[in-house]
């Protein structure tokens, strides 16, 4: 299906073509400090960003700390998120979890990612969002944009996510790592779109691979 293969110094020229189109490459989702990036996160995952930014502001004006979401339980803020899928599921996993963080890290959140998977309701692309946006570690989280536009494009090809995360991390040059996940991301949100890709207006059109370029109808 793909023309040739993916080199570093492609990857390069795709990235700074990325990063013309998008100048401001970070996460959409709503937070003010390292804590509500992490329940930010989990509460993401099978949810739209916009779905969790709905609930978000008043969960964390009520609950701000650790402390205060263990103290609430989970009926209390199953209330506060049960418009996002997983609520209940969702809810379980933050109390556990804001416990933890004040039993163990004195509210703080971990920065290594075994500390960090270790916590309900936080696998390794979770563990990889908070390194990356929160501490800036050069890591790559493979959600399903990031698989979509990888594979499309032929930036790395795989059948598994973590399959993905290996191929990108070896191919992407350092200086573009640590923003390379929501250059990605962003691209498969708005271009790079899942059922028809608006390749007509895409920014790395001549270094995409994909075979099956679509044409504005």
């Amino acid at each position: 299906l793909f023309r040739e293969r993916m080199t570093p110094r492609k990857a390069g020229i795709l990235f700074k073509k990325l990063s013309e189109a998008i100048p401001n490459p970070t996460t959409e989702l709503l937070f003010k400090n390292h804590f509500e990036l992490l329940l930010a996160v989990i509460m993401s995952a099978q949810a739209t960003d916009q779905s969790v930014n709905k609930v978000t502001p008043n969960l964390f004006a009520k609950y701000p700390t650790a402390k205060e979401i263990a103290n609430a339980g989970e009926d209390q803020i199953f209330q506060e998120i049960k418009t996002i899928g997983l609520a209940r599921t969702k809810s379980k996993n933050i109390v556990k979890t804001c416990s933890i963080l004040v039993e163990k890290y004195a509210g703080e959140i971990p920065q290594t990612r075994e500390e960090l998977e270790a916590l309900p309701g936080v696998g390794r692309k979770t563990a990889n969002v908070i390194l990356n946006t929160a501490f800036r570690q050069p890591v790559m989280a493979v959600d399903t944009h990031v698989f979509r536009v990888s594979n499309r494009t032929g930036l790395a090809t795989g059948k598994t996510p973590l399959a993905i995360e290996k191929q990108l991390e070896k191919i992407i040059p350092r200086r573009w790592m640590v923003d390379a996940h929501h250059y990605l991301i962003l691209h498969g949100r708005y271009t790079c779109k899942a059922r028809r890709p608006q390749c007509w207006e895409c920014q790395i059109h001549q270094q995409c691979e994909y075979v099956e370029k679509q044409e504005k109808s």
